[in-house]
């Protein structure tokens, strides 16, 4: 299966090197704009002619970055940045390395996002540059003219206070309360809010970096981290292996580490040090197994970094450094998914790459499967099934909610933020659409396909057609009365779940079905369930799927008898808080008031904020709350909620 590592004709589109890997730029085609468009129009056509509808985006073009890497294309990258807590910027300058497709090709556009360009130099010589019109979701282009046969360029700049992708964090908004904080979260097109680059996930760079902070602080990075590096203000970091823009990443604070294997450890401040890495133990031996089934792990070290709660996901995937959020420390292990998940990246995401955000689907989506097996291998067959039909639902609510366009797994992203793509689409039902092809062939032979799908686009960032053309040439060809295009067209390419997917089921959740069934009933008093065997798998399934409307003595006699209100697991507080919100139960309000400003995490807060928003009281009581917490939310988590309380 080696012949598919550079797949050949149109689909591949080779002239925007998503498929490439050691080939040089200057051994692609070389060709202006109009040949661009005219190879991107060839690869749907060759896709219609399988019999695989697609759509009339030119698969491939990356319509969120004004950058021109089928022209210029940005290969190394070298910062120098001093982090100024006091002004929130971010200082010093960017050397770009590149390789031209051809020699007469001489302008080199950039993506920026509200950065103060002070110089651009090649060769110690400044060179002419011009930023173009701002863009509310892309920011600007940066245009340089690079000097004939000049390779290198270095940007001078400086972030804005503002920058959508930084978050600078006050002592106060720590859980040390003594020293401040910053972290950047790239994904989707935020690095160009700290970096002059080519922000665009087909763009791969290997990057170094020097960082300059307080000298009470450290400094990581999506890099090579060394836990024993003296805390003297200034730390060195290098990234060998090409990644896109959106897996570059920073974090600088009160940070101390304690390894939990031979290659795995957690970074945090002092005061979460410990519980973190009791919570996360396992993650060692997710690692080992999850190499066993889909093959080496290629990036060294895999840390863990525990971020302030405003941090506004679960987790992000940077390599050999994954952010967490500190709402998954329950105590019991039992929202450990998330680092399944962040851990699966390094195979599904980080080493192969959607080179659009059009194709996030087989980042998430293989991700997302990864972690169901993870989990499976690590915890047994009950915990997945469970994990499943919570996953199974979480899809169903998205699709009862989003337009048709969004359901699809290729979905259309132009004119859009890509920030739009995050949904459980790419991530649940792309990984439902895997899950039904291991069913269809078999698990081992599934597997074997994934280990070499892995290994064949290891370090390449491939579109959703460069993957259709795979499948169509492997597992096509294999199980042709197995597989059918027809069929795998409809999962990628129609909104909704296809008919006759495979339904996730759990056995344990039945008992709940009738535990709850009972309880409303009337038959079973709330003190007479029980809980004692529960996990927050059965806790969410048992409030997830209440009615509607239940009465204030309803609510009452619940949180009298499991004290729901007062519950430290964030997972179990947030369905509860739904319910109470749904139903007005004021007891629960002062807690809600508490949740929201203390947490930042989007996939908590954002449906929380949407419930109170449908009414008048509900709007101006997370008004009120958004205003306390604006200052130590996230820009993302500002912009996802905003509108919301206006």
């Amino acid at each position: 299966m080696k012949k598919y590592g550079l797949l050949t004709g149109a689909v591949c589109l080779p002239l925007l090197f998503a498929c490439s890997e050691n080939n040089s730029v200057s051994e692609k085609t070389q060709a202006d704009a109009a040949a661009h468009k005219e190879v991107a129009n060839e690869s749907v056509d060759n896709a219609d002619s399988r019999g695989l509808t697609q759509s009339d985006i030119a698969s491939g073009v990356d319509y969120h970055s004004f950058s021109n890497p089928n022209e210029i294309r940005v290969t190394h990258l070298n910062l120098d940045l001093t982090a100024n807590f006091d002004t929130k910027q971010l200082v010093g300058y960017a050397e770009l390395q590149v390789e031209r497709a051809s020699p007469q090709f001489n302008d080199l556009v950039l993506d920026t996002r509200a950065l103060d360009i002070s110089e651009v130099t090649a060769q110690g010589k400044p060179v002419p540059f011009t930023l173009g019109e701002k863009d509310k979701d892309l920011g600007t282009a940066l245009s340089i003219t690079l000097p004939e046969g000049v390779n290198t360029v270095k940007v001078a700049y400086a972030t804005s206070a503002e920058a959508s992708g930084v978050q600078w964090l006050t002592p106060a908004q720590t859980a040390g309360k003594e020293h401040p904080f910053l972290f950047t979260q790239a994904q989707a097109v935020h690095a160009r809010s700290f970096i002059p680059l080519q922000d665009s996930p087909q763009v791969r760079v290997t990057y170094n970096a020097t960082i300059k902070t307080p000298e009470s602080l450290l400094a990581v990075m999506s890099a090579s981290n060394d836990p024993d590096t003296p805390r003297d203000g200034e730390y060195e970091f290098t990234m060998p292996q090409p990644i896109p823009s959106y897996l570059i990443a920073l974090a600088i604070g009160d940070l101390k580490f304690k390894a939990m294997g031979e290659r795995t450890g957690v970074y945090a401040e002092p005061a979460l040090l410990e519980s973190a890495a009791k919570e996360f133990e396992d993650t060692e031996a997710m690692l080992e197994v999850t190499e066993k089934t889909y093959g080496p792990y290629q990036w060294d070290r895999y840390d863990l970094l525990i971020l302030p709660p405003s941090f506004p996901f679960g987790g992000m995937e940077n390599p050999r450094l994954s952010f967490i959020t500190p709402t998954v420390i329950a105590g019991d292990k039992s929202l450990v998914s998330l680092i399944a998940h962040e851990l699966a990246h390094s195979w599904s995401g980080n080493t192969v790459t959607n080179a659009t955000w059009r194709d996030l689907w087989l980042n998430e989506g293989f991700t997302t499967y990864l972690t169901y097996r993870i989990m499976e291998m690590i915890y047994g067959n009950d915990r997945f099934k469970k994990e499943a039909v919570l996953g199974y639902q979480d899809l169903q609510n998205d699709i009862a909610a989003l337009e048709a366009n969004d359901e699809i797994l290729a979905i259309d992203l132009r004119g859009r933020n890509p920030d739009d793509v995050f949904s459980n689409i790419p991530y649940e039902k792309g990984a439902l659409f895997l899950r039904e092809i291991e069913h269809k062939i078999g698990r081992e032979n599934f597997d074997a396909f994934l280990m070499q799908y892995f290994q064949d686009f290891a370090f390449k960032s491939i579109t959703t057609d460069t993957f259709i053309a795979y499948l169509e040439d492997t597992l096509l060809a294999q199980y042709p009365d197995k597989l059918d295009a027809k069929r795998i067209n409809t999962w990628i390419f129609e909104p909704g779940i296809p008919q006759d997917a495979p339904k996730p089921e759990s056995d344990a959740f039945v008992k709940i079905d009738k535990t709850r069934a009972a309880w409303l009933e009337g038959s079973v008093k709330a003190v007479d369930i029980d809980t004692t065997n529960w996990t927050v798998h059965e806790w969410l399934y048992f409030l997830n799927n209440m009615p509607t409307t239940l009465s204030t003595q309803q609510l009452e006699k619940l949180d009298t008898a499991f004290a729901l209100t007062s519950t430290q697991n964030n997972e179990i507080a947030h369905s509860w808080l739904m319910i109470a919100v749904a139903n007005k139960y004021e007891p629960a309000y002062d807690r809600l008031y508490d949740y929201l400003v203390s947490i930042g995490r989007n996939k908590l807060v954002k449906p929380l904020y949407r419930e109170l928003s449908k009414t008048p009281d509900g709007k101006a009581f997370a008004k009120r709350a958004f205003e306390e917490a604006k200052p130590g939310y996230h820009p993302l988590t500002v912009k996802a909620n905003e509108g919301y309380v206006q």
